[in-house]
């Protein structure tokens, strides 16, 4: 088997070397680096794939000629490469040439292969949207409310709807959850990111070493050829299981833990957004673990494993709790991507983003801990649904062979538009269809993208404008989880201009 892997610098990737480098029956590995400097750096990790297997390096970034070289008599290709946060934040070009333009010339070029590869693609939580209201569970399906402003998830979504919209026989989108991995303390501390997690919305973690070890259960499957056919040309939520469901302060709290300490010990409850960010539990996570069973490490089995490769953490027990304060979180909240830059900067249009307005902000930063009702990590075992169920504007649990077209139209009549193609045979659920936004815009998807994959095609696909609070005054579908954490009488068009200035223009109301 030969493997054409995307993104191996990442964290992700280094756990699928890891994972794949026992793998007797891989012929050949391909990685993709902007850097072979990096990526040899990378390899030597690996003694046991440079020594039984051909490592070869194709240098450059995620563009038509690299990927026609590396994808070349492939079987397998894994795309993992995406510009995350922080990064995608300080350098949203790069986001949208990866995220965006690299997954559609990846699709673009497999297209063009005589015999494609299999595709696995890694599409990501962020999706969702900020869930930390009534709609905590999520399951592939529910509608896609990219965070305002939030450049990763939109260019994410971009790219993930054209591999749902591409014309392969053999692809695979996995919506990784959040991710536990090696450097995530040290990437805490460097960046104001921290204050954009919201400390009561929902997470569900998947340590790296279990993301690793999915790809390399998938490569087997595929290689003795006990991959059922249904597998492919479907959507997973890639989750961590009910064992690893927690908020967001959790974390907080766990990576404190290893020095005595507590969120609110160095945190106060204005630091934080109050929305806008993602987090979810995944209501169908047990699917894709049915299949591969790749669920082996716990949230506390990741923490041991910190401290027993960090040992030196222990001694922060010994710290000044107000020197720990200083060098691991207010020094950051001078950092451009935290919510006080923004204030002491006029950055009104992320404040009202991530607070709901300056006011509500303002009025946060003089509430200590006393006055905010903490989540209750013991209490989630006890947590099965929403509060309310989500609305899809069909029966959801319809088999696909069942569906018909009444089901495609009551669907778009949901979301305020309405189903342009006439003819649909009942269960074609891969059709490309012709439908009508509520705005007069027409697109083209199959039912499953729509019904099944929860797209359903609004202006941020088109450029990154952000417009659900006026889309969810006509769209059912939209509403049913907007407005957990925002107003109806909101009015706010949230975008990005050519410069990557961040703009909330108020319209009125209708």
């Amino acid at each position: 088997m030969i493997i054409a892997i995307t993104g191996a610098t990442g964290n992700m990737g280094q756990a699928t070397l890891d994972a794949l480098e026992s793998a007797d029956y891989i012929e050949e590995i391909r990685l993709l680096a902007h850097s072979k400097k990096r990526m040899k750096k990378l390899l030597k990790k690996h003694k046991a794939l440079r020594k039984r297997k051909r490592v070869l390096i194709f240098e450059g970034g995620i563009n038509a000629d690299a990927i026609a070289r590396l994808i070349d008599g492939a079987d397998l290709v894994i795309n993992m490469a995406a510009v995350i946060p922080p990064r995608a934040d300080k350098h949203p070009q790069a986001a949208v040439a990866c995220n965006d333009l690299g997954a559609a010339a990846l699709v673009s070029e497999l297209e063009k292969s005589d015999k494609p590869p299999a595709l696995i693609h890694i599409s990501t939580v962020a999706l969702y949207g900020n869930r930390s209201g009534a709609h905590k569970f999520a399951r592939v399906g529910d509608p896609l409310l990219v965070s305002p402003l939030d450049i990763y998830s939109a260019t994410k979504l971009r790219g993930e709807f054209k591999v749902l919209e591409s014309a392969l026989d053999k692809w695979a989108v996995l919506r990784q959850t959040a991710m536990l991995h090696p450097q995530m303390l040290n990437d805490n501390i460097h960046d104001g990111l921290m204050f954009h997690t919201v400390f009561d919305a929902p997470f569900e973690w998947l340590t790296a070493h279990d993301s690793g070890l999915l790809i390399r259960r998938i490569a087997d499957r595929i290689n003795d050829g006990t991959m059922p056919d249904s597998f492919w040309k479907k959507c997973y939520n890639m989750a961590g299981g009910a064992k690893n469901r927690a908020y967001g302060m959790d974390v907080f709290d766990d990576g404190f833990g290893i020095i005595g300490g507590s969120t609110t010990d160095f945190f106060r409850p204005g630091y934080n957004a109050t929305r806008n960010f993602h987090g979810v539990w995944y209501a169908d996570g047990d699917a894709l673990n049915a299949l591969f069973d790749y669920q082996t490490q716990s949230i506390s089995d990741y923490w041991q494993d910190i401290l027993r490769a960090h040992p030196v953490f222990k001694l922060g027990k010994l710290a000044p709790k107000r020197l720990v304060g200083h060098f691991a979180v207010k020094r950051l909240l001078k950092d451009g991507n935290s919510p006080a830059y923004w204030a002491a900067h006029g950055d009104d249009a992320r404040i009202i983003a991530h607070f709901g307005s300056r006011a509500r902000y303002d009025a946060l930063q003089d509430a200590d801990w006393t006055k905010f009702t903490l989540p209750d990590r013991k209490a989630i075992a006890e947590i099965t649904t929403n509060d309310t169920p989500v609305f899809y504007g069909f029966d959801f649990d319809k088999p696909d062979a069942k569906i018909d077209i009444s089901d495609l139209r009551a669907v778009a009549e949901a979301h305020g538009g309405r189903l342009v193609s006439d003819g649909f045979r009942a269960g074609d659920m891969y059709a490309k269809l012709e439908w009508e936004t509520q705005d007069g815009v027409r697109f083209t998807a199959t039912p499953y993208t729509v019904l099944r994959a929860g797209h359903w095609h609004n202006p941020v696909y088109d450029g990154n404008v952000w417009d659900f609070d006026r889309l969810a005054k006509k769209d059912k579908i939209y509403a049913s989880v907007w407005y957990d954490s925002h107003e109806p009488d909101e009015n706010y068009r949230y975008f990005i201009d050519d410069s990557y200035k961040a703009h909330a223009e108020k319209a009125s109301a209708d």
